[in-house]
């Protein structure tokens, strides 16, 4: 269909929890001035839903960019260098499970790598799905065969990035691995796994106890947000996602008329977590070599550049 060098996102997912989880280990560590709950960003829809309804928790979103922006901000500088190519001529497109990645890719400062926009295009995997059976391509029939490398390489914790709870879990397995330095049962945290619309949990890492909440679907957000605003509740770190079910119940994913398919598809999403190699995300070979080769540390001058945000850089439209 066009593409040259295929990858996984996954991979991304791991890089986002090294970021995302560096930033929670920093707040926590130094509180001295820092709004509590931290809020997760992967989530474009979340973040623009935050920003119009309820901007005063603005500030406390992470910085970190999404897996998709990230992919494309490493793509463009890293991968780059690695083809000996000019980034200006790499076109990036994600395949994306949301309708909400449309807008992100076009937000202005999201153009950190190179000047160009980090993602250029974002279809839904609705759209590709589409271009597949235009084409006359039958998958079945076609053999297996691996992602590019370098970047195609992800663990568990980037797969569970689309169920909801997976981004909560995901950044706590690597965050206590941060903190203590060894590994936790990759199951620890499996408390925030489930549909419920609002979950909590509270846990344990190094005698410090950390409160958090997931969110799925706007209306548990608001619930959640109207809740902290009240002071009824209060958290260290909290997971929205704006779809229920999290990205496996995306809008941009094939529909079938009555079924909702979001617990079927994350439970595949648990199912290829519990059975893969490496759990987590600072495990990855992948993520381990662009640390090394070309980032140096998570929240490092460099990986600020690339992979985070300044979440008031961008307005909504009638802030315009």
């Amino acid at each position: 269909m066009g593409f040259d060098y295929v990858f996984d996102t996954d991979f991304s997912a791991d890089l986002t929890i090294m970021e995302e989880g560096s930033e929670l280990v920093e707040h926590l560590k130094h509180p001295e001035g820092v709004k509590f709950p931290m809020f997760t960003s992967c989530c474009p829809g979340w973040v623009r839903y935050c920003k119009a309804r309820h901007p005063r928790f603005t500030d406390q979103l992470s910085t970190s960019k999404s897996p998709g922006q990230m992919f494309g901000a490493i793509a463009k500088s890293y991968y780059a260098e690695l083809l000996g190519v000019d980034p200006h001529r790499i076109f990036c497109v994600e395949i994306m499970p949301c309708l909400a990645k449309k807008s992100e890719v076009g937000i202005p400062v999201m153009n950190d790598a190179c000047g160009d926009p980090d993602v250029d295009v974002s279809l839904t995997v609705r759209e590709v799905d589409r271009m597949i059976r235009a084409e006359h391509i039958d998958v079945f029939s076609l053999a297996e065969s691996d992602f590019d490398q370098p970047l195609g390489t992800a663990t568990g914790a980037g797969v569970i990035f689309g169920a909801t709870g997976g981004v909560m879990e995901a950044a706590l397995r690597s965050a206590y691995y941060l903190v203590t330095g060894e590994n936790c049962d990759a199951d620890a945290f499996k408390d925030v796994r489930g549909l419920d619309g609002w979950k909590e949990a509270s846990f344990d890492i190094a005698g410090t106890t950390l409160h958090v909440a997931v969110a799925s679907g706007l209306g548990n957000a608001s619930r959640l947000l109207n809740a902290l605003e009240t002071g009824e509740v209060s958290y260290d770190f909290v997971e929205i996602m704006a779809c229920p079910g999290g990205c496996s119940g995306g809008g941009g994913l094939p529909i079938h008329d009555g079924e909702e398919l979001a617990g079927v598809r994350g439970d595949v999403l648990w199912g290829l977590d519990r059975t893969a190699k490496l759990r987590r995300s600072h495990e990855n070979p992948a993520i381990q070599a662009v640390y090394r080769d070309y980032l140096g540390t998570p929240l490092s001058e460099r990986a600020e550049k690339l992979l985070h945000t300044d979440q008031h850089a961008w307005k909504m439209p009638r802030e315009a």
